[in-house]
């Protein structure tokens, strides 16, 4: 069965109803095995597609991920971008702003890391936490020092100032893809509960991570909210179910494939005059001794 990107991508300028989006759907892999071949080869065709987006030198790739705890946002990132050269491509964490970064506007401490041309960067968490945790959270845009009369239509603002720039970054080549990792409350529990059972896991949960699933209703409708007004044309949103790790794998590593694909790169051509050299150069180096 194949993956077609659009059946998980959010429409435009429509309502999004979350709790109508599945968190799980029918596999696209038959096996583990089949699973494994498949991601094998994504990530074959997605080193391919790095080298020549380096290359060719035109375009930057910004891939965005957005997701609740646990839902699998660190696995897709190294089992889908495994196999791309590290010199061409760079993964940024953003947690909670550093006193410096909060004198900022909200934008400012992401944009810093914006991928150059040729490059392919990842956000895991990004600007959206300014409409997410902080919308969860109201506590947060109190120690931003927000002006009184910039409060008002805060979300609204922000929502546009959001689509702004991602329609900046993309009139001026950057090629933006951002993800939802669907997940259910349920399969969350199931992860918790493999966290603290597995030894090796128990670092990456805490009272914290318990305290923020009592949210888990506000956090929905923030992310309804957020993925309603930001899905754009030219930086789409796409809702992955998650509950199904090695599916959300596969569906993601096929999205980029086809963003990349359509980006209709081709590498630099060379001129008469360079392929003369390139041939007086072989030449040369046949000549030479081994």
């Amino acid at each position: 069965m194949k993956i077609d990107p659009e059946d998980f991508r959010v429409p435009v300028a429509a309502k999004f109803h979350i709790g109508k989006w599945p968190t799980r759907i029918k596999s696209f892999y038959r096996s583990k095995a089949d699973y494994q071949e498949m991601l094998r080869d994504h990530t074959a065709r997605l080193d391919a597609l790095q080298q020549l987006l380096y290359a060719s030198n035109q375009y930057a790739v910004l891939l965005i991920f957005q997701a609740m705890d646990a839902a699998g946002k660190d696995g897709v990132i190294r089992h889908v971008m495994s196999g791309i050269n590290p010199q061409g491509c760079q993964v940024f964490s953003f947690k909670h702003p550093s006193a410096s970064e909060l004198s900022h506007d909200f934008l400012w401490r992401t944009t810093r890391d914006l991928p150059e041309r040729g490059r392919i960067g990842i956000f895991n968490r990004s600007y959206y936490e300014e409409v997410l945790i902080a919308r969860v959270h109201p506590d947060i845009l109190r120690g931003e020092d927000i002006p009184k009369d910039g409060d008002k239509e805060i979300w609204k603002n922000r929502f546009r100032s959001i689509c702004d720039l991602e329609r900046h970054l993309h009139v001026n080549g950057t090629r933006i893809i951002k993800f939802f990792l669907h997940l259910s409350k349920d399969e969350q529990r199931k992860r918790f509960l493999a966290r603290i059972d597995r030894p090796d896991k128990n670092w990456k949960f805490d009272e914290a991570d318990m305290a923020e699933r009592g949210f888990w209703k506000d956090y929905m409708h923030a992310y309804e909210k957020c993925l309603e007004a930001t899905s754009t044309k030219y930086a789409p949103w796409y809702a992955v179910p998650a509950d199904d790790k090695q599916n959300a794998r596969l569906i993601v590593s096929q999205i980029i494939l086809d963003t990349l694909e359509g980006l209709n790169m081709r590498y630099p051509e060379v001129s008469e005059e360079k392929k003369k050299q390139l041939q007086a150069i072989r030449r040369r180096l046949s000549k030479q001794s081994r």
